[in-house]
Order: structure tokens, then sequence, then C-alpha cells
């Protein structure tokens, strides 16, 4: 069975193009509109409750100029040891975010928010996903750093790319990882009738 999409009213507030990568391989149609909003002004709580906040403001953020869409808005962190680890600003940066996982468990965690604003409709959840990486030795930490693929990444890797020789292991969802849990935000749209199945796939 696959899931019929025949002008489905979907947004997503995001710019990343790992959630929309992940959205069209599970061959959801939809429109991308990022939000702009000010994540310096989004109080800080657990981590947990962050990311779920942040990701419904995003939502929340684009729902105003498109009232009759279901807007899907997302936020990932990565956790070690208690602390998020950010995007790294230098290779000193991502050496010590590496370091700090190397032969460590760390968690992921997306917030994601669907929001329709004219149908007074808002559904937001966080998932949390174990992922251990293998001991790092400095050359490898090195070299994983001259890709430049941990710039512009949460905790310095990219699990869907060369990171993958990084982890050994991980106890959740992978898309999670990646930057959104698909199988529940499929699970709401076809709850709600957003989207239905098929036999035949329709774009």
């Amino acid at each position: 069975m696959k899931i019929q999409n025949e002008n489905p009213p979907l947004i997503l507030a995001s710019k990343s193009p790992r959630r929309r990568y992940l959205l069209e391989q599970a061959g959801l149609k939809f429109s991308v509109m990022p939000s702009n909003i000010d994540e310096t002004k989004i109080p800080l709580s657990s981590p947990e409750t962050y990311v779920r906040i942040l990701s419904e403001a995003k939502a929340d953020s684009v729902s105003q100029k498109y009232p009759d869409k279901w807007i899907i808005g997302a936020d990932t962190i990565v956790l070690s040891n208690g602390k998020i680890l950010g995007k790294p600003q230098s290779e000193d940066d991502a050496r010590i975010m590496l370091e700090q996982l190397s032969g460590q468990t760390h968690q992921v965690l997306t917030g994601y928010a669907i929001v329709c604003r004219a149908k007074n409709r808002k559904f937001s959840a966080t998932v949390k996903t174990d992922v251990l990486f293998k001991h790092l030795t400095d050359k490898e930490i090195q070299w994983y750093i001259q890709t430049k693929e941990p710039f512009g990444k949460a905790g310095s890797y990219a699990i869907q790319g060369i990171g993958s020789f990084l982890v050994k292991s991980i106890c959740g969802s992978y898309t999670n990882v990646v930057g959104l849990p698909v199988c529940e935000v499929i699970e709401f749209l076809i709850k709600e009738e957003i989207i239905h199945m098929s036999r035949e796939y329709i774009f």
C-alpha cells in the first residue's frame, strides 16, 4: 500500500534538505516555507520541552500566513551528558564535540509540531533516540573534520552521510536522528485523514 497524495495541503516549515528528503522518500507532496522566527527568544527549559516548543513556534509562524494549510515544524538537538551540543563554529569546536561523543551514548531529540490554524488543531511531541559512537582515534576525527561534513550539523556529524561510520548502534528512530521522526509524523497525518492509503501512488 502506498500513500495517496493528490494535492495535499502540507507545508514543511524548514529549510533543512534532510527533512525535505525524508518526507519525499515517504511519498508526500508538500511545499517548503522556512520559518523565520528568532530562536533566541524561545525560553530555555528542559531539552525535551525546548525542542517541542521551538517546533511549535516554527509551525505557528508559517501557519499565520497559510491558515488553511497543515504546517509541519521541527527542531533537532544532540544531548551529551545533559549538555546540548549545537553546530560547530570552528574545527576546534567540531573536534571537542567528536571527542566528547567518542565511545559514548548520546541522545538525539527532535521536537515536531503539526498545526492547522483554520481547524484550530495543533499536535506536538518530542522523540528521543539513543546513539552509540565507536571509539574514535585522533586520526579518524581529523579526517572526518576535513570532509567538512560536521559543519552545519548539530553534534558535528551526519548519520545519513559520511558520519555513518561513527555510529556503532542506535536505539530508537533512525529518521529522528536525521531530523524528523517520519513514523510519528505519518501516523498523525493518516489519523487526521490529511493523507490516505491507496493502491496507486499519486503525485
